[in-house]
């Protein structure tokens, strides 16, 4: 199948890159927090107003990023690749060489991988006011409207409340409407031969390459060109954004068709959600409350419990002995982490978290993702119960 051209640059293209550029760097800069009841009554009484509306939709561009031509097939690291793909997986090698002719070098996943400068503090209320805001609640508000049986079949199956799923894939995608336009074989091609000098650039390089041998196979098994897959600019794909490799790990048929598909079955995506926090730890019998806000007292005894890992470790006697206290009683017979939620240069705010706090972090290994998906869902829930 000849690939598809890239649409030119206009105005409107340029518009879309833009925002999917800024999209991107969003998500490059999750890290830890909490958002006030006020702020989220605001947000919630805004979206129950209708007082932001959604901009008229255009007609997205095909792609956001053209790429460059570079010949992949002449590289000796690439080559070795295909060979792989072809002794280990059956693919025929004729066709690896005719594919890998048509991807494209992105320099703009090149660049969003680079880490960003230093200096600049981190900043939970800043953050979290991009997810917590009427336009992503009334999106959520719809979406769980017009999914609840497959949301409360997934709550009964797996133990994972609605809002939580609804907070993730709101966070992630804003129910759909942003799920990238990166063609994922270029992304992660680029990110497994190409990535920018870092430290762990072995180590990611690595990392992306098993990302494409299972973007090949998930491609192969679903009877899809690979070369229409659509993504992030780090390859994550669908409503949930799963990597090629948590889809063939994670993924499920959640609408019983015999088919999984994230691009386009929300009953898909919302079973597969859940399905991945069950298998990185997710408790059913957990309580609800996932996070309880505390204070800490002037002597810093506590500071030893922070960054400890995404983890839950520590009893809350010796947490509470340490100098931490909650005007909620957490439960006494669970293990929590204490997160640190930094408010640029206003005071930190700290939490308990529970282990299920912990399994949305395996996600998102950031504390600020953890508690916008837990916000959002919040939100959507009290919005829609207005």
């Amino acid at each position: 199948m000849p690939m598809r051209r890239f649409l030119p640059t206009t105005t409107s293209t340029t518009s879309a890159f833009l925002l999917s550029l800024l999209l991107a760097v969003t998500a490059q800069a999750a890290e830890n927090s909490q958002i006030s009841a006020a702020d989220r009554a605001r947000a919630i009484q805004a979206a129950k107003q209708g007082a932001i509306k959604p901009a008229a939709k255009k007609a997205p561009a095909r792609f956001d990023f053209e790429g460059e031509f570079v010949n992949y097939a002449s590289w000796p690291e690439v080559r070795s690749f295909l060979d792989e793909m072809a002794s280990r997986h059956g693919f025929d090698r004729a066709e690896l060489d005719a594919l890998i002719g048509k991807v494209r070098y992105v320099d703009t996943t090149v660049q969003l991988m680079k880490p960003a400068p230093p200096g600049k503090p981190k900043n939970w209320q800043a953050y979290s006011a991009r997810f917590i805001e009427p336009v992503r609640i009334n999106a959520g508000v719809k979406f769980w409207q017009e999914n609840a049986e497959a949301l409360a079949r997934a709550e009964r199956e797996y133990g994972v409340p609605a809002n939580i799923i609804v907070g993730i894939i709101g966070v992630e995608t804003v129910y759909g409407r942003n799920t990238g336009r990166f063609r994922v074989l270029d992304a992660l091609t680029t990110l497994a031969f190409s990535y920018p000098e870092s430290p762990t650039r072995a180590a990611r390089m690595a990392y992306f390459k098993g990302e494409l041998e299972n973007a090949l196979l998930f491609a192969r098994k679903d009877g899809i060109d690979p070369l229409t897959l659509l993504g992030s600019y780090a390859g994550a794909i669908g409503l949930p954004q799963f990597m090629p490799s948590s889809i063939m790990k994670y993924a499920v048929d959640f609408d019983g068709d015999s088919h999984i598909d994230l691009r386009n079955s929300t009953a898909d995506a919302i079973g597969s959600v859940a399905h991945f926090l069950v298998e990185h730890g997710w408790k059913r019998d957990d309580p609800a409350t996932i996070a309880y806000p505390v204070t800490v007292s002037p002597s810093r005894v506590w500071e030893k419990f922070l960054g400890a890992g995404l983890a839950a470790k520590f009893t809350l006697a010796e947490l509470q002995q340490a100098g931490v206290s909650s005007v909620a009683a957490p439960p006494q017979n669970m293990l929590y982490g204490l997160i640190d939620l930094q408010n640029g240069s206003e005071a930190t705010e700290y939490s308990l978290a529970s282990n299920n706090f912990f399994a949305i972090t395996q996600y998102n290994r950031s504390y600020f993702y953890a508690m916008s998906v837990i916000d959002l869902g919040k939100a959507v829930s009290e919005a829609r119960a207005r």
